[in-house]
């Protein structure tokens, strides 16, 4: 087993990266070649990285596309055929909105002996941003920071984002009619619903209005009256078939290519689950008691091992700092061990971007309050105001990967040395 803590944690991470690409994944889920077109559209974080994945298969098959996929800034790469546009996250832009409606144009313009090609992955719901009538892209994004801030799964996020789009929800696959249709997706929710990945734009769903309204009163979100009109009358009518899915890459694969690693370093892995929720902070309080009883005990894992863990937590935002869910349930989870020196751990976005800072996440080792006295950081007031971003960049343990185009949500290892 190496003997540098970071070391094995970044490698711990970068299986986990490796298991979520694309590449290589769509040769044995091809659909038969159409008589008509081909036609790609996609949205997401890693939809670019998928949209060259399958161009690469199609074209080993002999076919052709054109299309159009649109990701997050800085998360494009060269393509084939397929359009590749750039637009905000986690708060939707004009940039979206345009693609949004352009990728709706393309759907409604597919006939009957045409193929429509899916690729949806984690971010997509504010990529894909085509405001439902009644409302502007304004009161979406006023929407979303919001929802951002209110502390919401995202699940319950993704229920009102649909109720109030063009697209979501099975309408992107309404307007596609009677082409075939095959989506390819790649899960950053926990359960791996498909109508939860990007908020299921080819996925059929009956939403009830009152849901979404019930989740804006739950977190005390204010709305203008004409959005609460638009929400109780946007609903998807008559039937709409959805097509196949694939599922390429989820959550759980990730982790079980981390426990191989593992495995292959002398450790023993333990894998608490691929859906883990819940506020930040208290996760890692858990978290920091089944560290603590692994190293005392041998329960629930004997040391040396690997307690890792995937999922989606959340912060609710209550002071002014720099923060990240990743990096919130990091501090939390070093703070609730108290100076424990044969303990650390790394907590990581899989996209690479921590909430909206520029990293995935951060690690820590047995050497962390020692750094934090020596420059004088108070690391529970850093985590009082969400400030954790600050705290561990001042220590040098951010983890920093730039875009790793894919999304399989978060990814967390606790490293327990005897």
């Amino acid at each position: 087993m190496p003997n540098d803590d970071a070391e094995i944690l970044y490698a711990l991470f970068d299986a986990a990266l490796k298991a979520a690409l694309p590449d290589g994944q769509f040769d044995d889920r091809l659909p038969p070649k159409p008589k008509g077109r081909t036609i790609v559209l996609g949205a997401g974080k890693a939809s670019a990285r998928m949209a060259v994945a399958f161009e690469e298969a199609w074209a080993r098959a002999g076919g052709t596309c054109e299309g159009l996929v649109v990701t997050r800034y800085g998360h494009a790469v060269p393509t084939r055929a397929v359009e590749i546009v750039e637009a905000a996250h986690p708060v939707p832009d004009e940039a979206g909105l345009q693609a949004a409606g352009r990728i709706l144009t393309l759907a409604q313009e597919a006939g009957p002996d045409d193929l429509v090609v899916c690729l949806m992955s984690g971010g997509a719901s504010a990529l894909l941003s085509l405001p439902a009538d009644g409302v502007t892209l304004a009161d979406k994004q006023n929407l979303n920071r919001a929802l951002l801030k209110s502390g919401a799964p995202i699940g319950e996020m993704n229920r009102v984002r649909k109720s109030l789009s063009a697209i979501k929800g099975g309408r992107l696959a309404a307007a596609v009619g009677k082409a075939q249709l095959v989506t390819y997706l790649i899960s950053d929710v926990p359960g791996d619903d498909p109508g939860s990945i990007g908020s299921g734009p080819t996925i059929p769903e009956r939403v009830d209005p009152d849901v979404a309204l019930g989740t804006l009163r739950k977190y005390g979100i204010e709305v203008p009256e004409h959005v609460l009109q638009t929400i109780r009358s946007n609903a998807v009518t008559g039937p709409v078939a959805g097509g196949l899915v694939h599922m390429l890459s989820t959550p759980k694969m990730a982790l079980d290519a981390a426990a191989a690693k593992a495995r292959e370093l002398g450790l023993t892995p333990l894998v608490l689950g691929d859906a883990l929720e819940g506020e930040a902070r208290e996760v890692g309080r858990v978290m920091a008691g089944i560290a603590r009883s692994a190293l005392m005990h041998g329960e629930p894992a004997k040391a040396p091992c690997v307690l890792l863990s995937g999922g989606e937590t959340t912060v609710t935002v209550r002071g002014q700092g720099r923060g990240g869910r990743n990096a919130e349930f990091l501090l939390s989870l070093a703070l609730s061990l108290k100076d424990q020196d044969r303990i650390s751990a790394i907590a990581c976005d899989t996209d690479g971007i921590d909430g909206s800072e520029d990293n995935a996440g951060a690690w820590f080792d047995g050497g962390l309050f020692e750094s934090a006295r020596a420059k004088g950081i108070d690391l529970a007031s850093h985590l009082d105001t969400n400030d954790a971003y600050t705290a561990f960049a001042q220590l040098g343990r951010l983890v920093v990967t730039g875009p790793t185009l894919t999304n399989v949500n978060d990814f967390r290892c606790i490293l327990v040395r005897p």
